[in-house]
């Protein structure tokens, strides 16, 4: 499958300007950073995570972790913003527990997407949209695009455009060795 279909057409409604990049198939952001031969800190890797029972997209850099409980803390701060959907404006809840989603819930919310691979636009489905600053202050960032060799190169410009609503800070760490 190229690219996800429903992410084609919904960037190129947009009028949003992207390159479309075949590469081998891998199954992480690291092996994507390797395979294209370019800085893991440009490579966007895309979580599925449960605020509560709410699901939510975290966009992160290839080269550093979630930091938990830094995003329970910008959460918290954030609770009850409003961030735009493809339904209009949602809640930002302040959740009490923060994990991961599961696969099952993934493939029944995340339709049209390998799992692994999902692009971290959360107005596809419905779903806020949280990114972490140090992507947003690359020239050029390259994100899933619906299959595990197929991604997207996009400015953090048009990537901020396309996300009415998205939330951007700082809650990533470096990666233990």
């Amino acid at each position: 499958m190229p690219i996800f279909k429903k992410l084609i057409k919904f960037l190129e409604e947009n009028k949003i300007k992207y390159e479309s990049v075949k590469h081998r198939t891998v199954y992480t952001a690291q092996d994507k950073a390797a395979t294209l031969k370019v800085k893991p800190n440009i490579i966007g890797k895309t979580l599925v995570l449960k605020l509560d029972k709410r699901i939510s997209i975290v966009l992160i850099p290839a080269n550093k972790n979630l930091d938990k409980n830094k995003f329970s803390a910008f959460v918290k701060h954030y609770g009850g913003s409003t961030v735009a959907s493809r339904e209009g404006g949602k809640k930002v809840v302040k959740a009490k527990k923060i994990d991961f989603a599961s696969e099952v819930v993934m493939k029944n919310r995340l339709k049209g997407v390998k799992v692994g691979a999902v692009p971290p636009f959360g107005n596809l489905w419905g779903l806020p949209t949280f990114v972490d600053k140090s992507l947003m202050l690359q020239p050029k960032i390259i994100v899933n695009g619906g299959d595990h060799n197929w991604s997207i190169k996009i400015s953090p410009a048009a990537f901020k455009k396309i996300i009415p609503g998205l939330v951007i800070g700082n809650f990533s760490k470096s990666r233990s060795r």
